[in-house]
C-alpha cells in the first residue's frame, strides 16, 4: 500500500502532498520567500507536511511555532527568524492574530489552512472560530493558484525548532549544514516504506517532527490525530497496524491507567518500535508497559541541540534498568563538573555531548547563549546525570530543577518516579520552595487517578520503603491537572515560581 498521511476522517497519499508541496513551492517563490523562513502555526495535520516539503523545494527554512505559545512569545519567534510567510490553522490565526502588533502582521504573508470540524471537536473550538477572515488567504486556493514546479534536489535542510522558554525568551536552533543522519544506528534504522507511524506528541518539537519527516520521506504512513487521547490512541493502533510511534512518558501512565478490560481489548500485535524521549521515563513505568506491549519499547537521550546520542535498547530496559542506554557509535557524552572537568563513571554531573553527522548549530541572533552552553565541541542542555561502568547513561534530573536543602543536592526526578509507582498517583511534580533552615524543602503536587482524594500520609509512609528519609516532600498538593504541554513536557514553573514570590533569591 503507497504511504498516506491519515489525519481524523481523511487520508491523503503522499503523492498528493508531493504534487501540492510542488504548487506550494512554486507560490512561496513568487511572494518572495525562496531562501528565507517559512514559519507555521498548525497542529498534527497534513498542511504541516506539505508545508515543510515546499520551503525545502525553493531552499527556504522551516520554522514550526509551538502554537500553546503567548501571543508575545510567537511575536517573538516571528520576528527573530524574520518569517515572511505564516501558515496557521484559521482557529489558531483568528485567535492570535488580533494579539500580534500589527506592524508585524503588515510584513507577513498570511496563509490559512481551513481547521477541519473533528480537530474543532478535539480542542473544543467552536465551528464559528474557524472561519476565514477576508484579508488572509486560504491555503487550499493559494496551492491551486500556481503550476507546480520541477523539483530539483535540496537536500534535507534542518528546521528552525524553537525551545520552549523555560528561562528568557524561546531560542532558534539553526544548522550550520544539511542533515545526514546515519541510518546504522539508534531509531534511524527504523525508517523503511512499510512503516506506519502514529504521531500524537506535537510536531513543532524535534522529535516529533523527525519522525514525521523520516517516514514520509521513506514513503511510509503517517497517522496524525488531533491530540493525544490514551484509549483512542490504542484504538487507532489497532486500526491502522501501526508499527512505529514516538511518545513520552506522560501518554503511557495515562494509557497504563485505564481499565484493564480496556486495554485487553485492542489489538497492539503490529507494533514494532516504540520510542519515548522528551522526559524521564521511570522504569517501573516502562517494565509494566514491557510486560503489556513486549520488547518494542526503546527509549533515547538527546535534546534540539544534540539529536539523539544515546539508545536504550529494549534488552537494556531489562538488564539496566533507568538507563537511557550507551552512546552511539556517531556520537560523543562526557559527564563534567562545575569547573567542565571529565567526572568518573558514578560520579554525578552535568551532560555534554553531540553527533559526528549532524552540523553545528547557532543560536538565532544569540551568539554569547550558544557559547555559554559549548565545551569541547559538545553542548549541554543543562541535564544532569551519570555513567555507570559499561558505559550506560542514567538521568538525575535538570541541573536547574535540582534541590538544595541542607547542602544536600536532591533530584525531583528520582522522588517523582516512586510517587508515579503509587497506584493512586497519574502525574507528579517535585519542586524546591523556600525553607529558612534547609534553604529548600521539598514540596510535591500529585494529580490522581480519576480525581480521587490522596491521603498524604498513606503516600509518606509508602515513599519510606522507596527512597531517603530526607528526600520525602514536607508538603503535598493535590491539583486537578498538572501544567503539561502537549509534548508532556512539565512547566515546573507554574507550580513553583508562587513560592519565591516577594523573596531575595531564586534557589
Amino acid at each position: 500500500m503507497p504511504g498516506h498521511i491519515i489525519c481524523g476522517p481523511n487520508s491523503v497519499s503522499n503523492d498528493e502532498i508531493k504534487n501540492q508541496a510542488r504548487r506550494a513551492a512554486a507560490g512561496f517563490r513568487a511572494i518572495g520567500a525562496e531562501g528565507g523562513c517559512v514559519a507555521t502555526l498548525l497542529r498534527n495535520d497534513s498542511p504541516f507536511v506539505t508545508v515543510t516539503e515546499a520551503a525545502r523545494m525553493v531552499g527556504a527554512i522551516s520554522v514550526p511555532i509551538n502554537w500553546h505559545f503567548s501571543a508575545a512569545e510567537i511575536a517573538y519567534v516571528l520576528e527573530d527568524c524574520a518569517a515572511s510567510v505564516l501558515v496557521a490553522h484559521s482557529d489558531i490565526w483568528a485567535q492570535i492574530g488580533p494579539q500580534l502588533p500589527r506592524e508585524l502582521v503588515d510584513r507577513l504573508t498570511v496563509i490559512c489552512v481551513e481547521t477541519p470540524q473533528y480537530m474543532l471537536k478535539a480542542h473544543r473550538r467552536s465551528l464559528d472560530s474557524a472561519v476565514l477572515s477576508d484579508d488572509v488567504r486560504e491555503w487550499a486556493k493559494f496551492c491551486l493558484a500556481y503550476s507546480p514546479i520541477e523539483e530539483t534536489p535540496q537536500g534535507t535542510t534542518f528546521p528552525v525548532v524553537y525551545t520552549s522558554g523555560t528561562t528568557g525568551n524561546p531560542k532558534g536552533v539553526l544548522r550550520k549544514g544539511r542533515a545526514a543522519p546515519s541510518k546504522d544506528h539508534s531509531y534511524d534504522a527504523f525508517f523503511g516504506p512499510d512503516m506506519v507511524t502514529l504521531l500524537a506528541a506535537p510536531l513543532y518539537h524535534s522529535a516529533p517532527q523527525r519522525f514525521c519527516s523520516g517516514t514520509f520521506s521513506e514513503g511510509g504512513t503517517l497517522v496524525l490525530p488531533p491530540r493525544f487521547d490514551a484509549e483512542e490512541t490504542l484504538a487507532l493502533i489497532e486500526r491502522y497496524g501501526v508499527t512505529d510511534s514516538f511518545m513520552v512518558p506522560t501518554m503511557v501512565t495515562r494509557m497504563l491507567r485505564l481499565p484493564e478490560e480496556t486495554r485487553n481489548k485492542y489489538d497492539l500485535s503490529s507494533l514494532r518500535h516504540v520510542v519515548f524521549a522528551g522526559a524521564p521515563f521511570p522504569p517501573e513505568i516502562k517494565a509494566q508497559l514491557i510486560d503489556w506491549w513486549g520488547p518494542v519499547v526503546y527509549e533515547y537521550y538527546g535534546s534540539t541541540e544534540t539529536g539523539a546520542i544515546t539508545f536504550a535498547t529494549p534488552e537494556d530496559a531489562v538488564n539496566k534498568p533507568g538507563s537511557v542506554g550507551k552512546v552511539l557509535p556517531i556520537a560523543r557524552l562526557q559527564i563534567l563538573d562545575d569547573a567542565r572537568r571529565p567526572l568518573p563513571a558514578g560520579e554525578v554531573g552535568e551532560i555534554y555531548g553531540c553527533r559526528s553527522d549532524y552540523p553545528d548549530f547557532e543560536y538565532l541572533n544569540r551568539p554569547e547563549d550558544r557559547k555559554e552552553i559549548g565545551h569541547d565541541g559538545m553542548v549541554t542542555a543543562g541535564d544532569v546525570g551519570y555513567l555507570d561502568d559499561e558505559g550506560y547513561l542514567f538521568l538525575s534530573d535538570r541541573k536547574r530543577d535540582m534541590i538544595i536543602a541542607g547542602g544536600v543536592n536532591i533530584y525531583p526526578a528520582h522522588i517523582e518516579a516512586a510517587l508515579l509507582a503509587h497506584p493512586v498517583v497519574l502525574d507528579a511534580a517535585v519542586f524546591g520552595v523556600p525553607d529558612p533552615d534547609l534553604g529548600e524543602a521539598i514540596v510535591a503536587a500529585i494529580e490522581t487517578v480519576d480525581g480521587a482524594t490522596p491521603d498524604f500520609d498513606e503516600l509518606r509512609s509508602y515513599l519510606l520503603g522507596k527512597i531517603a528519609k530526607y528526600m520525602v516532600p514536607k508538603q503535598f498538593t493535590h491539583e486537578a491537572a498538572l501544567p503539561r504541554d502537549e509534548a508532556g513536557k512539565l512547566k515546573k514553573r507554574v507550580l513553583r515560581d508562587p513560592y519565591w514570590e516577594g523573596q531575595a533569591r531564586a534557589i
